[in-house]
């Protein structure tokens, strides 16, 4: 009887598609972080804005004023934004469709490119606003008020802000490294100081170990490395966790299940446009991802 209902199983599993690979512990999508919106009231100085810095049409949004935005960057990817044309797809600028779009405001910041269209762009006579670069959930504020102070609303960049001085989580003794993983481009990276991901880890109250022990932003992924890094929780992009085949590709890199959070499928992965964006939802995320490593650690 059991070797029958065994076959049923196997069978209902093939006609269904469904495969039995392992699950992760959490996947965190774009479209499951709210993005918190302020209201000052404010009038705005612009009314046609295309947002071209990395997450800056969310942060215009956050502001409350979606509503002046007609071009947006390819990194703000919040399902309310999806009607405002990406004006820099795969990163690259297209002149001809910012021009076409009339803006009185264009927002960039140091990796906009290419320098060609910034040229022309500028010598078109309309303003342009450079927004600061931002690595880490500190320096978020000021890429906020940058962005509130171009479109001539400084109370409500204030308001906005004032949401990163929330953040005070207990410090619990986890250790999470984050892992950079591209593996049909045969990329695997460990994250270090300054990768982003420690500044994240560490608002979450836990411990970066890649942080802890490699001074450089990333590092070659080793089997060594990791087994003396040995993690608790593994956070991941998760388009990287694709990338390697999924859980079960994931734990048969080298190294991966020799440490505590592979043995034990510790792994969290979220959208690779969110995790690392340093805007507004970084701030709502950061308490959900919290709570998914710490249930992770507990497997």
């Amino acid at each position: 009887m059991k070797k029958l209902s065994a076959v049923l199983v196997c069978a209902t599993l093939f006609l269904t598609g469904c495969t039995t690979a392992a699950p992760i512990v959490s996947d965190i999508s774009a479209a499951d972080i709210t993005l918190p919106i302020v209201h000052s009231g404010e009038l705005p100085s612009v009314s046609r804005v295309v947002a071209l810095a990395n997450g800056s049409a969310e942060i215009v949004a956050a502001l409350g004023y979606e509503s002046i935005l007609v071009g947006r960057d390819v990194a703000s990817t919040m399902p309310a934004l999806s009607k405002v044309p990406i004006d820099n797809p795969g990163h690259t600028v297209s002149t001809e469709t910012v021009l076409a779009q009339k803006p009185d405001l264009i927002l960039i910041d140091s990796n906009t490119s290419p320098a060609t269209a910034l040229d022309t762009l500028k010598n078109s006579g309309i303003k342009t606003v450079m927004i600061p670069t931002t690595f880490d959930v500190k320096s978020i504020t000021a890429k906020e008020l940058a962005v509130a102070t171009a479109i001539g609303t400084p109370l409500a960049g204030k308001l906005l802000s004032d949401q990163i001085t929330s953040i005070n989580n207990p410090t619990k003794p986890i250790k999470v490294v984050f892992l950079y993983l591209r593996g049909t481009s045969s990329i695997y990276l460990i994250g270090g100081k300054g990768s982003g991901a420690d500044s994240l880890i560490q608002a979450m109250g836990f411990t970066d170990i890649g942080a802890a022990q490699l001074n450089q932003p990333f590092s070659s992924m080793s089997a060594e490395e990791l087994v003396k890094l040995n993690p608790d929780v593994i956070l991941l992009m998760t388009k990287g966790l694709v990338s390697v085949g999924g859980l079960d590709g994931l734990t048969q890199l080298p190294g991966i299940a020799q440490t505590t959070a592979g043995k034990r499928k510790r792994v969290v992965t979220v959208d690779d446009s969110l995790l690392l964006s340093f805007g507004p939802r970084t701030i709502p995320l950061i308490p959900r991802l919290r709570a998914d490593i710490l249930k992770a650690s507990t497997l």
